[in-house]
């Protein structure tokens, strides 16, 4: 292929994932890797420095999450072009993607080979998910079930990712830059938009919908 290459930030916390992905893309006559970040704050200051055409997201980091990312880079950026590639299958986690301002979203399940060809797709500014994805969506809505998650802000959706992930409320404030009392806040209005009322429910809740995998033997309720 010919003329401009598609320039890519490739954001994920495990090194070995990130140089994978980078031994990939650069095989590619048309693409090539010009930046890493290992986390949220990272990816925002070297999208910042180094402007890709494509960013190629995880979801799940320390801190804030790649959700939170995308929205933060978007906001600097409303022509950001950010991939998502997720080893979260559900529709909760796509829709919150594509509702923070992300082009794509395949997973991690999928052939190398859609990778390149979603880079290409979301540098063309086209929404882009793979065929996983596509069809848990389409099969929620012929089945005219509203995600209760879908009612979450992305932000709202951040804060409930660590909050299942056991961080505290001094640990999410610290990460988004926030009060621990509009973290309380924030936790209060996750509840009440998901109808439970407990944090035990809470976690119930999340099971069912697939964001907390349960460890062999328990049950859900």
């Amino acid at each position: 292929m010919t003329g401009k290459r598609i320039r890519v930030m490739v954001v994920d916390d495990h090194a070995v994932v990130r140089e994978g992905y980078r031994r990939l893309l650069e095989k590619q006559p048309d693409i090539e890797v010009i930046a890493e970040a290992e986390d949220a704050a990272s990816a925002y200051t070297r999208f910042r420095a180094t402007a890709p055409d494509v960013v190629i997201m995880d979801i799940s980091m320390p801190g804030r999450g790649g959700i939170d990312a995308i929205r933060q880079i978007r906001q600097t950026d409303p022509t950001a072009r950010i991939l998502v590639f997720s080893m979260h299958a559900t529709v909760s986690y796509a829709v919150q993607a594509i509702r923070a301002g992300a082009r794509g979203y395949i997973t991690k399940s999928s052939a190398s080979e859609l990778m390149v060809e979603a880079v290409r797709n979301v540098f063309k500014n086209k929404l882009t998910l793979c065929g996983e994805i596509s069809e848990a969506l389409a099969t929620s809505r012929l089945e005219e079930n509203t995600d209760a998650l879908d009612q979450l802000s992305p932000r709202e959706f951040e804060v409930l990712r660590m909050i299942i992930d056991a961080r505290s409320t001094d640990e999410i404030a610290s990460a988004f830059h926030l009060t621990p009392k509009t973290v309380a806040n924030y936790h209060y209005a996750i509840k009440s938009k998901l109808g439970v009322s407990s944090d035990i429910d809470l976690v119930y809740f999340c099971m069912r919908q697939g964001m907390v995998t349960p460890l062999a033997g328990d049950a859900v309720r």
